[in-house]
């Protein structure tokens, strides 16, 4: 059998970076479950999820009949009502869920110790109580959004709808095992990931 591999979250609100830091992670040998990447897997055309979303918002259909991400986030996250967000948590969360979970059984059957689950809504989709270890990454609310303005092209109107669907970063930050300040450059973050690591291999 193999050895139960520890499975790390790591998590941070929109503009906070945690994409990068997990690619730091990466770059030192840990392997990353990408949520965003399992959520393109299970909306794939063909899956289930897909038939699902698209019957919900037959406006997201892309003409090469892939759903088109952007435009279903405007739509979920610009509604006040909450309806809409909880109905596409519904679709993807528990399919996310099990294919993270096939993941990292095969990490570990290829003898794996340690990996990295990185997910924005982590904590939001209660998964946190999964994780053997929770990893935040902050930044200034002014720094996030000019982030994801230069990022995305969008508003800003539009980021500070997607912030208000997550938890407050206070909250995330009370709730974590190591936290990494990510609003310096490259190298100071880097050195904090490090640490992280010699802390979760002792």
């Amino acid at each position: 059998m193999p050895r139960p591999i520890k499975l790390v979250g790591l998590t941070g609100n929109i503009g906070s970076g945690k994409t990068s830091v997990g690619r730091l992670f990466a770059a030192r040998g840990i392997p990353v479950i990408d949520a965003d990447e399992l959520v393109r897997e299970v909306q794939a055309p063909g899956q289930p999820a897909h038939a699902e979303i698209a019957a919900a918002w037959p406006e997201v259909l892309a003409p090469d009949g892939r759903i088109d991400r952007k435009r279903l986030a405007q739509i979920v996250f610009d509604d006040p009502d909450p309806a809409a967000r909880k109905r596409l948590e519904a679709i993807t969360h528990p399919r996310i869920q099990e294919l993270s979970r096939a993941k990292a059984a095969a990490l570990a059957a290829d003898g794996h110790e340690l990996a990295i689950y990185e997910a924005s809504l982590l904590i939001e989709s209660g998964r946190e109580t999964e994780m053997d270890g929770l990893i935040v990454v902050t930044a200034p609310d002014a720094t996030r959004i000019a982030r994801v303005v230069a990022r995305d092209g969008v508003r800003e109107d539009d980021v500070r709808a997607r912030m208000r669907a997550q938890l407050p970063q206070e909250e995330k930050v009370r709730r974590a095992t190591h936290v990494i300040a990510n609003d310096g450059d490259l190298a100071a973050t880097a050195a904090q990931v490090d640490q992280i690591i010699a802390r979760l291999r002792s």
